[in-house]
């Protein structure tokens, strides 16, 4: 089975590494252009997917739009037998998923119907949802619309920051593609139809989306650090400058504490007060500077017990 592999992201790799460790004849890597990086923005950084390609001698096309007709032409010299999408960024157009012969299939980071969309690992965290997982899919124009071939779930852990469950439901994606893979190569696959009426949205994150609210209760805020912590990073307002913040935890609070009230800095984190409860963080990362122990920041006289975070 000859396999076009479209992905962008570190997400992408395992699934990658996962056809090529099972030997899949994988003909071409699809991904984003590279982008430039660095505050002088002088410097290109290639996709994780394309490193992996180049170090297996794997043709990558790099469109800044999959719907040229020069990269529609190069796709069909490639002759694939089936495409494989995993998080590659933009949508496809029609001629491209239908050009295989075995069709367009797709690893979504959900359960569908529920939580389609560009973020459904951290929709999963900010939810609160006990159970998440993948689906294989067949691709269709409708987003994240088309029949489930196969489905793995898994618990989200309590403390789960995003980049954990991210590679956790990224080995399991690599897993079920390669179960997909073999179901449809025997002719096996049976592709279940999602129910509308279940469907629910996790929408591409902005800016807005991170700002914590410490108005909310101790577990919402909580949530809120853990669905953006590695990237972009959950932020707050302390003096004026924007600071992001990593690895929270529930922790007691009196009832006299104001929201966002700073309780207490030590080694084990910084005790920040929400509506119900408080926080425990373990990292931050001040405006202009680089990612730190909150106890480093404290000591460094960034923060001290009684400042009031907005």
């Amino acid at each position: 089975m000859r396999v076009m592999f479209w992905g962008t992201p570190e997400f992408a790799t395992p699934p990658l590494r996962a056809l090529l460790g099972e030997g899949f004849d994988v003909v071409g890597v699809v991904t984003q252009p590279d982008r430039p990086v660095g505050r002088s923005r002088s410097s290109l950084k290639a996709p994780p997917v394309k490193q992996v390609a180049v170090e297996e001698g794997i043709p990558v096309l790099q469109p800044e739009r999959p719907r040229d007709g020069e990269f529609l032409g190069q796709l069909r010299s490639l002759a694939p037998d089936i495409s494989v999408v995993v998080a590659y960024g933009q949508l496809l157009p029609r001629e491209a998923i239908e050009l295989p012969r075995l069709g367009t299939i797709n690893i979504h980071a959900s359960l569908l119907p529920r939580l389609r969309g560009a973020a459904p690992i951290q929709a999963a965290i900010l939810e609160g949802l006990e159970q998440t997982g993948v689906s294989i899919m067949r691709m269709v124009q409708k987003l994240d619309a088309g029949p489930v071939i196969l489905q793995l779930g898994t618990r989200v852990f309590d403390d789960e920051t995003y980049g954990e469950l991210a590679l956790r439901l990224a080995e399991l994606g690599a897993a079920a593609l390669i179960e997909s893979l073999a179901l449809i190569e025997l002719g096996k696959a049976t592709e279940v139809p999602q129910d509308e009426s279940l469907a629910t949205y996790a929408p591409k994150i902005d800016r807005e989306h991170t700002r914590v609210d410490w108005s909310r209760d101790a577990k919402a805020v909580a949530r809120v650090v853990r669905a953006y912590d590695p990237r972009p990073g959950a932020v707050a307002v302390l003096g004026g400058q924007d600071v992001k913040l990593f690895g929270a935890r529930f922790a007691p609070a009196p009832e006299s504490a104001h929201d966002g009230e700073v309780l207490s800095v030590g080694e084990d984190g910084m005790v920040v007060a929400c509506r119900a409860g408080a926080v425990r963080l373990h990292q931050v990362q001040p405006q202009g500077k680089r990612r730190m122990s909150a106890s480093d920041w404290h000591r460094g006289r960034g923060v001290a017990p009684g400042d009031r975070f907005a």
